[in-house]
């Protein structure tokens, strides 16, 4: 929560102080296309084919309006293709490169393109799966643009200048594509499409596996495909070899799919390619091989022309050195500067959140304040019904006692009396029995007698016959 507070409030502060800034946004998924901008494309309906993983559609957008959309490869950190539209193109061109923070951090609450040096340390991750300015310094190509600054107006050609949209270029390579490309438009194109606002340009890079400073994709092919939705439609495709400046060919827009991606389809039903005006498609060909036969055709009639470039080049070997010299001075002070507004970017930054941790602890007193005199008053209604319940119990538990203690005290007369009153019951109760032990008394008595005078007789005879036996002489048993 501290941590969403600060990004906000830092949000706030650079919208405010830079108010120019460029918007972009991330759009995810095939089905969402390219939310607003998708009115760069005939139908509103974005290329089919471009399904891998690393490719990541960007909505660029400049002072909160949709200026041209943009397919972006994080694995060879470059464009595959820039969708726009012809706009009448500005007086001044002004560079001021900036970068996607949502391409390398998609949890960061930036959503919209910044400078580098004003979200260093705020984007996680920064060129992780962009490239960055730092990619081209020293490396001998340009920041070539896919969807020429040439070709915009001035809010749209402020846009164009995001790195998003830069592939790189050798120097001739990109002021050629841009030549090539604002000369074809504007000549061949745009005269020959009766609803200007119909004209989808698609501006795109085949990527190849050399690289810059191993990690950005250094273009194999430079093409466009352009589309004029309108009653009297065609299509038509152009492509530039990176590796002959002076190449321009053109094709159809089903020739040039065949060169891109397997199942890639540029335009919804191919723009009408295979209904389009033979007379109108020749018209417009005949435009680009004009414009491309009068260039050679400057390059080689004039012997004097030819020895002014002959200078101009050797010239230009000459200067080299000093302008490269003067390149590395002029990166020094810039680097020099963006270390300064760093500096005090971090100096900045310590403040506020140095200011903002005061704050979230003032508040976090205070509500803890607040806290703990609420329970304290919640508590007291509580505390005064246990006293309460308490006195009740205890009201109840003498009540008790009183109660025990008179039935303890009742219960000594009432048992004398109960006793008492059982007195005559038990007494009469018992005369028959005290009768049958008196007559089993005197039974037992006379029993008594009558054996002991049985057993005296016995005696008796026992006595004298044992005398008699003794004493007198037995006689005859006729005696």
């Amino acid at each position: 929560r501290e941590r969403t507070m600060k990004t906000s409030i830092v949000f706030l502060l650079c919208v405010s102080v830079f108010p120019g800034f460029s918007q972009g946004r991330v759009v995810g998924g095939d089905e969402a296309g390219f939310a607003e901008c998708n009115v760069f494309f005939p139908g509103q309906v974005p290329p089919e084919g471009f399904t891998e993983s690393f490719h990541v559609k960007i909505c660029q957008q400049y002072n909160k309006k949709p200026r041209f959309a943009t397919l972006y490869s994080t694995k060879d950190k470059i464009p595959l293709y820039s969708a726009f539209k012809y706009t009448k193109p500005a007086q001044n061109e002004e560079e001021n490169w900036l970068v996607e923070p949502q391409i390398d951090d998609p949890e960061n609450d930036l959503h919209e393109m910044m400078h580098e040096a004003d979200i260093i340390g705020t984007v996680s991750n920064l060129g992780a799966n962009q490239a960055l300015t730092s990619d081209y310094v020293g490396s001998g190509y340009e920041r070539g643009l896919l969807n020429p600054s040439l070709l915009n107006e001035e809010d749209f050609q402020m846009a164009t200048y995001t790195l998003t949209n830069a592939v790189p270029l050798s120097p001739p390579l990109s002021k050629s594509w841009h030549r090539d490309i604002g000369r074809v438009v504007e000549q061949a194109l745009v005269p020959h499409c009766s609803k200007k606002d119909h004209l989808y340009l698609l501006a795109g890079a085949i990527p190849s596996s050399v690289r810059v400073k191993g990690k950005v994709s250094v273009p194999e092919i430079l093409w466009l495909a352009a589309c004029c939705d309108a009653p009297e439609g065609w299509s038509l495709g152009l492509v530039k070899k990176t590796n002959d400046e002076t190449s321009l060919a053109d094709l159809t827009v089903g020739q040039l799919e065949k060169q891109l991606l397997a199942g890639v389809h540029l335009f919804k039903g191919n723009c009408g390619e295979d209904n389009q005006s033979q007379k109108k498609t020749e018209a417009i060909l005949q435009a680009v091989r004009q414009i491309r036969s009068g260039e050679q055709l400057g390059t080689s009639d004039n012997q004097e022309a030819k020895d002014s470039s002959l200078v101009r080049k050797v010239a230009g070997i000459i200067a080299t050195p000093f302008i490269k010299l003067l390149e590395l001075l002029i990166y020094v002070f810039v680097e020099l500067v963006k270390f300064v507004f760093y500096f005090l970017w971090l100096v900045i930054k310590w403040v506020v959140g140095t200011a903002l941790d005061g704050v979230y602890s003032l508040w976090n007193g205070l509500v803890s304040y607040l806290k703990a005199i609420s329970m304290v008053l919640i508590s007291i209604p509580y505390d005064i019904g246990r006293v309460i319940i308490n006195i009740f119990l205890g009201f109840l538990q003498i009540v008790q006692d009183v109660v025990f203690l008179t039935y303890r005290i009742l219960r000594i007369p009432v048992g004398f009396v109960l006793h008492l009153a059982a007195f005559p019951y038990h007494s009469i109760c018992a005369i028959p029995t005290v009768l049958k032990d008196m007559a089993s008394g005197i039974g037992g008595t006379f029993s008594l007698v009558v054996d002991a005078t049985a057993a005296l007789l016995h005696g008796f005879y026992y006595l004298a016959s044992h005398i008699v036996k003794r004493f007198v002489p037995k006689g005859s048993s006729d005696d």
